[in-house]
């Protein structure tokens, strides 16, 4: 996409130096205004197709993310009102404050219970677009969270207790949610709810987890979403048709599959390694309870996954072959890269865990 759009990488650019602008900062002000160039430059990336649907996803994206935008700089104004200072670890205690921020946070990258966008805009993005959704978009909220969390360790003893059941909450919705779906997009949707439960734990309970887990879900999400879209499942909206869309070999339909399962946890996949992690570190927390209802959404996710995977597998056989002009052979570039990503995710786990180890991470 970005290469047939003339000003694609000065959006591009625009809407990674907003998250690391906010990230980076200590001043209140300066962390809205990172938000806010991240916006500047991801709307025009989502109708840059033209489509309807495209426009509507991007408005209700602007008016969610602008909502939130507002909150927090609310919520800033009232610490400020407080504190008389825009720095981020003295203006932030207790109180109403707080909350809002903590509040517009979750609301910009979509945790429960402000969930309700998130499938209804990707359902009409491109796949790239999806992936920014998904992945990069969550990154300075999350990590501003987390950043705020680990700055009062102890008098946000009540808020800590909140934020992780909420994480156990929105793994439940993101298993839950995908029951049923047939759309493949509001399938991913619900996934990257219930992964945003995970790392929201991380973020309450050991950041250095979630140095972890994120990178792992961001190389997950990459391969998933490249996998669809060499294999050109963009073009439908079932998920149920994945079968009938793939005029390709074998090996792209189970690429498809492997990434989802991967995303979904299942050992020993790439996705289990950091979901491990997550287990294995609060084996010893008070908070440790909280894992079962993210474990619980996880099995719900892999649930419909190998239910998509079982479909997939009957409807291939039975399915009549396409036309002629349908079966061309794949460009031999697209082989190699489904097969690079196949590898990744299959020994990605093994390298991750020895490095680790080596490491003495824990």
């Amino acid at each position: 996409m970005l290469s047939v759009m003339p000003f694609g990488f000065l959006f591009m650019f625009t809407l990674l130096f907003g998250s690391v602008l906010s990230i980076s900062s200590l001043n209140w002000l300066t962390v809205w205004a990172g938000l806010e160039l991240n916006l500047i430059g991801f709307i025009p990336l989502m109708v840059y197709g033209g489509t309807s649907l495209e426009t509507e996803s991007a408005v209700k994206y602007f008016i969610m993310q602008a909502l939130g935008s507002a909150v927090l700089i609310t919520g800033s104004l009232v610490s400020f009102g407080s504190s008389f200072t825009w720095e981020i670890p003295a203006s932030l205690s207790p109180g109403l404050g707080l909350f809002l921020v903590l509040m517009s946070l979750m609301l910009k990258m979509g945790s429960f219970p402000f969930h309700f966008w998130i499938p209804s805009v990707m359902s009409g993005l491109s796949w790239m677009n999806c992936l920014i959704l998904a992945t990069w978009q969550k990154l300075a909220p999350l990590f501003l969270l987390s950043s705020i969390l680990q700055a009062w360790p102890t008098n946000l003893s009540h808020t800590t207790s909140t934020l992780l059941v909420l994480a156990g909450a929105s793994s439940l919705i993101g298993g839950i949610g995908g029951i049923g779906q047939t759309q493949l997009r509001a399938l991913l949707a619900y996934s990257s709810i219930g992964h945003v439960g995970w790392m929201l734990y991380c973020a309450t309970t050991n950041e250095s987890i979630l140095k972890v887990y994120f990178p792992i879900y961001l190389l997950i999400s990459i391969c998933l979403f490249s996998s669809v879209w060499l294999t050109e499942v963009s073009t439908f909206n079932q998920a149920t048709a994945l079968p009938l869309t793939i005029a390709s070999p074998k090996l792209h339909r189970l690429t498809v599959i492997t990434m989802l399962l991967s995303l979904g946890g299942m050992p020993p996949l790439l996705g289990f390694t950091g979901k491990w992690f997550v287990i294995y570190s609060s084996a010893n927390m008070s908070s440790s309870l909280t894992m079962i209802p993210l474990i619980m959404g996880s099995l719900l996710s892999l649930y419909y996954y190998l239910s998509l995977l079982f479909s997939v597998s009957f409807a291939a056989g039975s399915t009549t072959p396409p036309p002629t002009s349908a079966t061309q052979k794949p460009p031999l570039l697209h082989n190699w890269l489904i097969s690079l990503l196949m590898v990744l995710n299959t020994g990605g786990s093994v390298f991750i865990l020895w490095t680790l180890s080596v490491m003495d991470f824990t």
